[in-house]
């Protein structure tokens, strides 16, 4: 346990600062979006672990139906997994960031929707404040906006939910 404190407080620590690591982000201008948050009581390396074994996300994450992963070793930029959620299926996500213990972002294709998704992780006073935030474009959502934002919208709900129920669960 105290290695991953260690772990993540040094690799917070080490967080790269400057204009060659601009944060990435949802598109902003895609025609769906969402933003959701939620405070969880729980040490920030047990969140991160079970937030980034996206392996084990079908054992805590109901909709969650398989996935696995293409790249072996620790999640990276570059990183990628196959999953399936709520009907769909072949999800390839591509890392496209990480600052271990405080942000990752991935995203890619899904039956012709775009995703970017980020997810954020600040310390506070007994616990952590997780955000996520996550767009979607492509022609399927331009052509059902009002239902795609709605799926979205529970789907994030529902997974913060999940993973705040797993973290402060866990012994």
């Amino acid at each position: 346990m105290f290695a991953g404190v260690l772990s993540v407080m040094i690799t917070a620590l080490l967080v790269p600062t400057g204009a060659v690591h601009t944060p990435i982000g949802i598109d902003n201008s895609a025609p769906v979006i969402t933003r959701d948050d939620i405070f969880i009581h729980a040490p920030l390396h047990r969140i991160w672990q079970i937030q980034t074994d996206v392996e084990n996300w079908p054992s805590w994450q109901p909709d969650v139906s398989t996935v696995k992963k293409l790249t072996a070793g620790p999640i990276r930029p570059g990183s990628q997994w196959v999953w399936s959620t709520q009907g769909l299926d072949g999800i390839v996500s591509t890392v496209k960031q990480v600052w271990p213990g405080r942000r990752i972002v991935w995203g890619g294709p899904a039956q012709g929707i775009t995703a970017v998704h980020v997810w954020t992780f600040t310390p506070g006073r007994n616990g952590v404040r997780v955000h996520t935030e996550e767009s979607w474009t492509g022609d399927p959502v331009t052509a059902n906006v009002s239902v795609l934002h709605a799926a979205l919208d529970a789907s994030l709900d529902n997974w913060l939910r999940n993973l705040k129920n797993k973290a402060e669960s866990r012994s």
